[in-house]
C-alpha cells in the first residue's frame, strides 16, 4: 500500500524559567484525511544523555501520560488532532527539564 508523509513542526528551541510552564507546540500536516487512530508520541532527551524516554502518548482519542520521570505529574495534553495540532503544557519547569523534545505522529491508514 502506498505511504504518505506527514510533515511535523516544532520550534527549533523553547524557553521557560524555572517554576513557570511551558507549551511545546506540534502541528502537523498530512495529505490524507486524518484517522480516528491517529497516534502522538512525545519522546524526551534529557542535556547530556543518549537516551530517550517515552513521555506522553495520544492514541484511540484519549491522552495517556506516562508514568515515568519526573513530567508525570506535570504534564497537560493542549492539542487537537482534528485542528492538527499535537501541542503539550509542561508546569512547574525544572532545571532538570532541559533537554530535547521530540513530537511523532502517526496517521495509519
Amino acid at each position: 500500500s502506498p505511504v504518505s508523509p506527514i510533515h511535523v513542526y516544532t520550534p527549533r528551541e523553547v524557553y521557560g524559567t524555572v517554576g513557570s510552564r511551558v507549551t511545546l507546540s506540534c502541528s502537523f500536516w498530512s495529505s490524507e484525511w486524518i484517522s480516528e487512530d491517529i497516534s502522538i508520541t512525545w519522546h524526551f532527551q534529557a542535556e547530556g544523555t543518549r537516551d530517550s524516554i517515552s513521555i506522553f502518548h495520544f492514541a484511540k482519542g484519549q491522552p495517556y501520560i506516562d508514568d515515568v520521570g519526573s513530567f508525570k505529574e506535570r504534564m497537560e495534553w493542549a492539542g487537537n488532532p482534528r485542528r492538527r495540532d499535537g501541542s503539550i503544557v509542561i508546569h512547574g519547569l525544572e532545571p532538570s527539564d532541559n533537554g530535547t523534545f521530540t513530537c511523532d505522529v502517526k496517521n495509519p491508514p
